[in-house]
């Protein structure tokens, strides 16, 4: 059964944040798929659940994108807690949305947050060619606490998909 968004998205970021790097999927323009790790940030405004990747905008990721326009993530713990999300996906080379971007990882709590700065392609600041943001949508959430799968309870299983 789906639940509210509201009763997945909290657990999704808080497992999504103590993990922080998740294992993320694209498909290419064939319709084969390429997997990657990313770390993204994620916002909770109370309705809506938006992640943000602070990533470089190569050629395949845009061929991805353009073909593709989703991500898939999963994060796994060691605990065997794990959190999925499945995501419409965007691009972003714009100076407002790449400043905003840098801004919200150097101010996010550790451990996702950090100074992008460090990335020797990212040293000269958000406005570098070699920047770029992808926001991510949710269309679908899916949180397995350990106990589920350690303790079979499968009632604590949160899942939420978007209506239509």
């Amino acid at each position: 059964m789906a639940l509210p968004l509201a009763a997945t998205a909290p657990p999704f970021v808080e497992i999504a944040h103590r993990v922080v790097w998740a294992t993320a999927a694209t498909v290419d323009p064939q319709g084969r798929p390429w997997t990657r790790v990313l770390h993204p940030i994620w916002e909770w405004d109370g309705e809506r659940l938006t992640g943000w990747v602070a990533t470089g905008p190569t050629p395949t990721k845009r061929a991805h994108l353009a073909a593709h326009p989703y991500v898939s993530l999963t994060y796994w713990h060691p605990s065997q807690d794990t959190a999925s999300a499945h995501c419409r996906a965007s691009l972003h080379t714009d100076d407002a949305t790449r400043t905003a971007v840098w801004e919200r990882f150097v101010s996010g709590p550790e451990p996702v947050g950090y100074d992008p700065a460090v990335v020797p392609p990212w040293k000269d600041g958000p406005l570098t060619p070699g920047f770029a943001a992808l926001r991510l949508e949710p269309w679908q959430l899916r949180v397995q606490p350990a106990a589920v799968l350690l303790e079979g309870k499968g009632e604590l299983i949160r899942e939420w998909r978007e209506a239509g």
